[in-house]
């Protein structure tokens, strides 16, 4: 056996000790392997995909320390305290922290005590901290969220370009890993080269999650949906997000008013409201939050079953990595946005009030706000169109369960309208916006119509019989489709394509599923978008017997001042409902059960199991002796 492959048998060996699972993924296993061969790698996976794992088990292997480059300070203490509690030496250097905290962790990282260190980029910049570093056998620095490298990238920081002339300091060179869950090309181009990753392997784990149900709702009463829905599934956790304070400020107080387990989080709040608020929903205190995009980034919390927006996002890059929050354990969980025409308005001005306002910066936001409303607007598979954008490579089969492919609306043949909308386009010299052309369509006779002349062109009220919004609406549906263009920019043009001079001239036809405006379809299609894919688990799950370890794993929880996933995650808790393990043999079959979890926190478990005689059980059990 080569030295290879015996140390990707160490790898499985310690992965299964300290995080209860047999095996890598397969996009984790080759991560894993580049890294312990000594290359500087790139892993593009999605969220909840296992990035983590894939320099914490080298980092266990490689003799010296693996420096974590990571930007919150939430985000550290998540991965910390998961860490300790499966007894792996780990430790954060942050702004919380005291000078004499801060000198005896770097003081026991000298001493070979820490395995793993997690740092801010920000602590890069600084001349005595270098130093400290350099004194260090460090041989691995791993960059999470390396998209914030790159200014093409939906959360560009400037601190993040300080990671190579770090690494360039440093007496003897380390390994470089960079991750991220989103990266189009461009950033990916970004991230080789201001991380100056030398010879890199690179790795892209397909973005598609299969537990994740994603859906796009237009036409809903938001504020209504989001308490109807919220009520529905209290018992489960989620998060809201929404573009603005003002609205997270609302919809905050609509679900406490209504007697629902909410709490919010913003930028306008103080810091130690923002903690406490995000320490109430890790410890399950509270069910939902309400946030603005501040809220999340490397949250590891894996029971949320839900991400709502409340809001259009900025940006695909956005959209995928707080939709990603969901069903982290793998259990199927929803993603919901939703939409309406106002959520560009927000998203142009938030675009010009934004901090980057130079023009090449300003034309890419709108670039990729444009195609965040095609995503909106699409009739394709959701999954689908995901993967399109970060250019990934798929056989194009629909996923199934995404709001496009389970729309069961009959195919309508709009070649007639859609020859109408492009004849009134080509006719307007392709000068003006969606309005515009929809003002034309519908027959206005308003100032601005009147004064181009528009009111004498031959498509002119053509139709009459549509609302100005179902035109635009109509006419997004064709941009998304290919058959119009917009324009970059605040004011974008609307502008034919190909597909549409083949409509005009007959040679193709226009097929849309056309949305239902009355209330009772609504209503329909909001019960239905709750159903979704919300059979969760296995038939042989006994619901009573998975309420009752989660009252165990909280109680355990709650002693250790840990979050309760740090215990183990719903997915780990659903296979014990099922195994009804009888044993410690049994215990560390399932999956999240290492042997270092269940020295720790296994026995409680195992032994609710033996007390019933390993038979699923009607009557409550609640008066566990811890």
């Amino acid at each position: 056996m080569s030295i290879q492959e015996r140390t990707m048998d160490e790898a499985r060996e310690l992965l299964q000790t300290y995080f209860g699972y047999p095996d890598f993924r397969e996009g984790q296993k080759k991560i894993v392997d580049s890294l312990l061969r000594g290359h500087d790698t790139l892993g593009i996976m999605p969220t909840g995909g296992g990035k983590s794992i894939c320099y914490q088990i080298p980092a266990l292997l490689h003799s010296g320390l693996t420096l974590v480059v990571s930007p919150l300070i939430s985000l550290m203490k998540d991965q910390v305290d998961a860490l300790l509690a499966m007894g792996v030496s780990a430790a954060y250097i942050n702004s919380t922290l005291t000078g004499r905290e801060v000198n005896d962790r770097i003081r026991a990282a000298q001493r070979g005590e820490l395995k793993l260190l997690y740092v801010a980029p920000e602590r890069l910049e600084l001349d005595w901290f270098r130093d400290e570093m350099a004194a260090l056998p460090i041989s691995c620095v791993a960059v999470d969220e390396a998209h914030c490298v790159s200014q093409w990238g939906h959360d560009f920081r400037t601190s993040y370009l300080a990671v190579a002339p770090f690494v360039d300091y440093l007496p003897q060179r380390p390994i470089v890993a960079a991750f991220t869950a989103t990266a189009t090309p461009a950033v990916m181009d970004d991230i080789l080269e201001l991380l100056r990753l030398r010879e890199p392997e690179t790795f892209v784990t397909g973005l598609g999650r299969d537990n994740l149900a994603m859906q796009v709702l237009r036409g809903e009463n938001k504020k209504e949906y989001i308490m109807d829905y919220t009520r529905e599934h209290a018992d489960e956790a989620g998060i809201i997000y929404a573009a603005t304070r003002k609205d997270v400020d609302d919809l905050y107080s609509r679900l406490k008013s209504a007697g629902i387990a909410a709490g919010r989080y913003h930028a306008g709040m103080t810091d130690d409201e923002r903690a406490a608020s995000q320490e109430a929903f890790l410890f399950d205190d509270i069910r939902v939050v309400v946030a603005t995009n501040a809220f999340g980034m490397g949250i590891d919390k894996s029971n949320v079953r839900y991400v709502i927006h409340y809001n259009m996002p900025k940006n695909m890059e956005a959209y995928v990595q707080e939709a990603g929050r969901a069903g982290r354990d793998g259990e199927p969980s929803q993603c919901i946005l939703l939409f309406s025409a106002q959520d560009i308005m927000t998203q142009k001005f938030l675009i010009e009030q934004g901090e980057f306002q130079d023009e090449d910066r300003k034309r890419n936001d709108y670039r990729k706000l444009q195609q965040m409303i095609d995503y909106c607007y699409t009739t394709k598979c959701l999954r689908s169109a995901q993967l399109d954008y970060f250019g990934e490579v798929h056989d194009g089969t629909g996923c199934g369960i995404c709001s496009s492919c389970t729309d069961d609306r009959e195919l309508i043949d709009m070649t007639v309208d859609a020859q109408k909308i492009f004849s009134c386009i080509h006719r307007m010299r392709e000068r003006f916006g969606i309005t515009m052309v929809s003002q034309v369509l519908k027959g206005s006779r308003n100032k601005k119509v009147l004064e181009y002349g528009f009111d004498q062109l031959p498509t002119h009220g053509v139709m009459f019989n549509r609302s100005e919004k179902e035109i635009s609406e109509i006419i997004n549906v064709m941009v998304s489709e290919g058959y119009l263009t917009l324009s970059e920019g605040q004011y974008p043009v609307v502008r034919l394509q190909p597909l549409a001079v083949e409509v005009l001239k007959g040679q193709r036809e226009v097929m849309q599923r056309v949305a239902r405006v009355s209330a009772s379809t609504a209503s329909s299609r909001s019960s239905r978008s709750s159903r979704v894919s919300r059979d969760t688990s296995p038939s042989a799950v006994n619901e009573t017997v998975f309420e009752q370890l989660r009252l165990i794993r909280r109680e355990l929880a709650e002693k250790e001042h840990v979050p309760s996933y740090i215990i183990f995650n719903d997915a780990t808790l659903r296979e014990m409902s099922v195994v009804c393990p009888q044993s410690e043999r049994d215990m560390l079959k399932i999956k999240g059960v290492g042997e270092v979890k269940f020295k720790k926190y296994g026995q409680p478990f195992l032994d609710f199991f033996l007390n019933q005689g390993g038979s699923s059980v009607d009557e409550p059990y609640d008066d566990y002796d811890f």
